[in-house]
């Protein structure tokens, strides 16, 4: 599905957050900015977007997006050479449940609208716990359903119709653009979330809800 999309996949989702996303993964970045990582892990990094605003707002040597969709990897080499950043940006596939990467080893970990596509979310978060080093942040960008009636109530107009309307606008997989809209409504957001990173190990879980709570980010330390 995601290889079927990937073309137009970065043009939707700018129209489908009127281009707000581009500030959340800046705060996702500075996040782990913090802490001076020299290597850093992207997962279900798609087009790598996230990936690329790392190499240019961190210094580390060596940054890894991950993605099981070789269409999103793709257009992703394209866009890391294109921008001359080949040496230390590597887009290769990657199975979020069975990472073939050493413990122990990142700095830090991202994800971006990619945990609610886990296919055994659980499992996946023990992947990246494994993965990690000990004293290693992990931040999550992920799409959240807004606690406020009013604005709720646009928020799901906005997913449950033009999501998919756009979708089947510009997309040769309309189908794709329902699914994702479902799979963000499904995602166990906020307290939710951050249960399941307690449970699989993770400690000073926090959430940080973004624009009127349309999204959050979660970090957490090992």
């Amino acid at each position: 599905m995601f290889d079927t999309i990937s073309k137009e996949y970065d043009g939707i989702n700018k129209i489908m957050t009127f281009g707000i996303d581009k500030k959340w993964r800046k705060k996702v970045i500075n996040i782990i900015a913090e802490n001076n990582p020299k290597y850093i892990l992207d997962i279900a990094s798609g087009t790598g977007d996230l990936a690329i605003l790392a190499a240019q707002k961190t210094q580390a040597s060596t940054i890894i997006g991950a993605d099981i969709s070789k269409g999103m990897l793709e257009i992703g080499k394209k866009k890391v050479k294109k921008l001359n950043l080949s040496h230390r940006i590597t887009m290769q596939y990657g199975d979020s449940e069975n990472l073939p990467f050493d413990s122990n080893f990142f700095d830090a970990i991202t994800v971006a609208f990619g945990v609610r596509n886990f296919e055994n979310l659980d499992k996946g978060i023990q992947e990246i716990y494994r993965v990690l080093k000990p004293d290693g942040k992990f931040v999550v960008l992920e799409t959240s359903v807004p606690t406020s009636p009013i604005i709720k109530q646009g928020y799901l107009f906005h997913s449950n119709y033009m999501l998919p309307f756009f979708g089947k606008l510009f997309s040769k997989d309309p189908k794709a653009y329902s699914y994702l809209s479902k799979s963000a409504k499904n995602f166990p957001y906020g307290v939710a979330f951050n249960n399941i990173l307690l449970k699989n190990g993770f400690k000073e879980v926090q959430n940080l809800p973004q624009t009127l709570g349309v999204a959050t980010i979660y970090i957490a330390n090992k």
